[in-house]
């Protein structure tokens, strides 16, 4: 699964700074980014962040995201609030059937860039928080689905987003132990050269094909991961840079 992130401004940016437009970033800074939640050292999509994301529409400029996919069909706040939560993430392999997801996975798809994400691990009823980012520390791209929902209230338009997840690799089969569900997650992360294809239309079902085939594990050699702070409880000790850095457990030592 993937409900816990970190990212900054320059993460967001990554796909924008690509076309090194100085006064389209600038703009960005301007006026998109004083919107979002950013910097984010340690968040829980529970608490519904405002990021930036690329669409299939917007596939250079970012946009101003809400983290908890909103379908369109949604009737009212009631049960916005009853789905919000059940939608951060989207099971890679089913986004093509869910009701909740598979308008979005057939013409709204997005990017979402950020500096690393959080599993936890399971030993002797106790959860060991890992923070997982790439070796060379650049941002991840992490495959999304987004979606408008406007309030029949107030007539406000709310874009919302959801990160589609895959099996876990060799190192999340370590990491994501959780007891309660079948397997380890992760979310689906592309490598720069697939970024575009995500994002592509779709017009047959051929092209349904080529989407599906992009949903599978990152390469575990491409990560790295180590235990931080808890990120729950009286222990947290919230969103500060130093969440994110490394911390030891003695239960763990022996893995």
């Amino acid at each position: 699964m993937c409900y816990d992130i970190s990212t900054n401004l320059e993460a967001q940016l990554s796909r924008a700074s690509r076309k090194m437009d100085l006064q389209a970033i600038k703009e960005i800074k301007e006026n998109l980014a004083p919107l979002t939640n950013l910097p984010i050292y340690h968040t829980t999509g529970f608490s519904h962040p405002k990021l930036l994301i690329y669409t299939d529409r917007s596939p250079w400029d970012p946009e101003v995201s809400t983290w908890g996919l909103v379908p369109h069909w949604v009737k009212d706040k009631k049960q916005l609030k009853e789905i919000w939560n059940k939608t951060l993430n989207a099971r890679g392999e089913t986004i093509f059937e869910k009701p909740s997801f598979r308008e979005s996975a057939q013409h709204n798809r997005c990017l979402i860039y950020i500096n690393g994400f959080f599993e936890h691990h399971h030993l002797n009823g106790k959860t060991f928080p890992f923070y997982i980012h790439q070796k060379n520390d650049k941002p991840l791209a992490l495959a999304g689905l987004w979606s408008e929902w406007t309030d029949p209230e107030t007539g406000e338009m709310l874009n919302t987003f959801s990160i589609v997840t895959t099996k876990g690799n060799k190192m999340l089969a370590k990491i994501h132990n959780n007891p309660k569900l079948e397997g380890p997650r992760m979310p689906l992360i592309l490598p720069q050269e697939l970024e575009d294809k995500w994002l592509d239309p779709i017009e047959d079902e051929l092209d349904v094909t080529s989407v599906q085939e992009l949903i599978k594990e990152y390469p575990d050699e491409e990560l790295g991961a180590y235990t931080v702070r808890r990120l729950r409880g009286k222990e947290y000790i919230g969103n500060v840079e130093k969440v994110s850095e490394p911390f030891e457990y003695s239960e763990l030592k022996a893995l």
